[in-house]
Order: structure tokens, then sequence, then C-alpha cells
């Protein structure tokens, strides 16, 4: 099984993660009402980081939720862990292995703070340092870039949201997700071609905000280490604070801009950068306006709703990463340097 195998698997997976577990998530989060919960520390490294950053804007925008992130050194290597009192504290990772964010777990625990791991292994490390497991179930990948456990632990912190809050309209739109995967997948061909017509890109910036400011991290992050490219992500406001200087013409720009409240002020900037540095322009969305700007456009379903978009948008990033590494003659299944699990410290 490959890379692009697992892909294609994100579909079931998700489907099934919603079938299997929604009632273990509903438990945890009747329990964890059970606590003053004021904040949200997160600890996640890599791909989950990412994860992460999806949780920040999610729960704080429908849950309320202050968000932060956690800074693993302070509780491993300077021993001087914050204190935590009135915060739920989530680990997330693919495997559970890593060291430093068992350290936070650990120590959120040993302050009596509610503890939460959101983990492929429930036998891990992680899962075991925590009070309450979310088992993402999404079985057992290969491929050393994490894609079908990343859209699980979108799909899980999704899911958490959706719980806290007892929302039924939200909790039927999660229940779409599964297929709007299957509609992006569909579209393979056309996000090979696209992928082939930059083969020689060496660096680019990816562009996103709001929810899907993760998506932006993440494609970047799979250009890195699966095709070599020097990807650097930005929202469009830090990015024209300063790096917009790096532009000149025929410039890689990748953008994932669908409709909601964020997507007007992505597109002025668009437009702006073409006409002022006739960039070279990549987009994903479901939106005409910003598929016509574009050289190359990918195609988001008509009918997906903002808040969810991330899960579905950085499926044919994947495609577009896995297409790119090939066309460019490189392995997919060997990036350099890399093993499925990093453990840090």
């Amino acid at each position: 099984m490959g890379l692009r195998s697992e892909i294609f698997e994100q579909p079931e997976v998700l489907a099934c993660l919603l079938k299997d577990r929604m009632v273990d998530v509903e438990a945890i989060t009747g329990a964890i009402r059970g606590h003053k919960v004021d904040f949200v520390l997160l600890a996640a490294r890599g791909t989950s980081d990412n994860a992460a950053l999806y949780a920040k804007y999610l729960w704080g925008a429908f849950n309320r939720l202050p968000v932060g992130m956690a800074a693993p050194s302070l509780f491993s290597v300077y021993n001087r862990p914050p204190a935590l009192k009135n915060a739920l504290v989530v680990g997330i990772s693919q495997s559970g292995q890593s060291p430093d964010i068992v350290n936070v777990i650990s120590e959120g625990r040993r302050q009596g703070a509610p503890t939460l791991a959101i983990t492929n292994d429930p036998h891990s490390p992680l899962a075991m340092a925590a009070k309450f497991v979310i088992d993402t179930s999404a079985g057992s990948e290969q491929a050393v870039a994490a894609t079908k456990t990343y859209t699980a632990q979108l799909m899980a912190i999704a899911m958490l949201s959706v719980a806290l809050n007892e929302d039924a309209d939200r909790r039927e739109a999660l229940q779409r997700v599964p297929a709007l995967v299957e509609e992006v997948l569909a579209t393979e061909e056309k996000i090979e071609q696209a992928a082939v017509s930059y083969r020689d890109m060496a660096q680019c910036v990816v562009l996103g905000r709001g929810y899907d400011y993760a998506t932006a991290f993440e494609w970047s992050l799979k250009l890195k280490e699966l095709a070599y490219v020097v990807a650097e992500p930005y929202s469009p406001s830090d990015f024209q604070h300063g790096p917009v200087a790096i532009l000149s013409a025929g410039f890689p720009v990748l953008a994932i801009m669908p409709k909601g409240a964020v997507f007007p002020d992505l597109l002025a900037l668009l437009s702006e950068l073409i006409d002022r540095h006739k960039v070279r322009l990549l987009v994903l969305s479901n939106d005409d306006e910003a598929l016509a700007l574009a050289e190359r456009s990918l195609r988001l379903p008509s009918d997906l709703p903002e808040w969810l978009s991330p899960i579905v948008s950085v499926v044919p990033a994947q495609l577009f990463c896995y297409h790119l590494t090939r066309a460019k003659g490189y392995d997919p299944e060997s990036p350099r340097g890399l093993t499925k699990v990093t453990r840090t410290w």
C-alpha cells in the first residue's frame, strides 16, 4: 500500500470515524462539561501541529474557547511548565510516541486538568498518559507522509466541537464530508495535470486564512517533505507585512480560498498580486471568479461549509504533492531523511 492508496482511503476512514466514534466523543464532551474549562492548551508536532491550528480556529469560533499552543520544551528541557488550572490539555499525535507531547499531557494530569489524546494508536504512551482518548481509527498508515491520519484528526476535532455544542445542524453537515472528499478525488486527472505543469517549481508561498490557515501549513509541509520545494505558508495579512517583497514575475503563489467570511479579502489580494507582480497563481476554490483568476485552478465542492473546508481542501493538495513529486522524478514513498515516527524531546 502506498501514498496514493492511503489518500484514496480517506472517505472510508472519515465515514467509519463518524459512525464508530461519535458516541465516544459525546461521552468525552459530557465528562469535560463536569470540569471548569476556561481555555485549551494544545500540544502537537509536524502534521499534527497543523491539525491543532484548525482546532484553534474551530473551537474558538464555535465553542468560544481560547486555544493556545504549548511550548513542549517548557515541560521537558526547562522543567518549568505553566500553571494549567482550568485548562483542557489536548495532545494530538498520529503515533502517540513523541516524548515531549506525552510530557505535556502527563503534566496536565499531574496538575489535575482534564487531558485528552487524539491519536491513531489507543495503546500509545500518549493515550496511556491522557484521561480521555479519541481513537482516530485510520488504520495502519505505511506512507511516511501523513494523509488519512491528518484528515482523521481534523474530523475528530470537528466532531468534538459539534458534540460540545450539541448542534444537530452541524452534526448533519459532518455526515456529508466523506462524499465531498469523494467528489474531490474524482478530479485527480486535472490535479495531476496541474502538478505536472509545476514540475520545475523550486519555491513558492502558500496562502490561507481562517480555518484554512491550517491547510496552508499542511500543503507547504507536504511540498517540502515530498517534492523538496521551499514552500512557506502565510496568512494574507502576515504576507503583506514584509514577505510580499520576495515576489517577482512568475513567482508561484498557491492559495486555498473556499467561499466564506475570509474569501473577499483573499480575492482582492490575489487580484493585486497578479496585476502588480505578475505572479503565477494556483487556487483551490469553489468560486468561479477565483477559479478564473488563476493560471491553474482546482475546484472544491460548491456546497462545502467554510468551517469544514480544511478536511476537504487538503485532499487535492495531497494529490497535487504526490503527482508533483513523481513529475520531478522523486519517490513519494521514500522522502529523504524521514521516518514514519519522529520522537522529539
